[in-house]
């Protein structure tokens, strides 16, 4: 079991504006409906932990956390970054 870096995608209820995007340099946020979706290449669990730990201390509504699987000849979802 390794830390490999892994492209998440973490689904919020709102729209965050550009304050709060400001925690979360490492992601590409995305408006779908009334949510946020930021997605984006996390180097380790560790980081994972301390994204969620930013969601809480933020207020926001976490509503899900969803590992993205990318293929090697397939683009990634969009919104993430290269």
């Amino acid at each position: 079991m390794g830390d490999d870096p892994v492209l998440y995608q973490i689904r919020v209820d709102g729209h965050l504006g550009p304050t709060l995007l400001t925690a979360f340099p490492a992601l590409v946020p995305e408006q779908q409906g009334a949510e946020t979706v930021l997605t984006g290449l996390l180097p380790d669990t560790a980081a994972l932990f301390g994204v969620l730990s930013e969601i809480e201390a933020l207020g926001l509504d976490l509503l899900e956390v969803r590992r993205v699987s990318v293929r090697p000849n397939h683009p990634p979802p969009k919104g993430d970054a290269p």
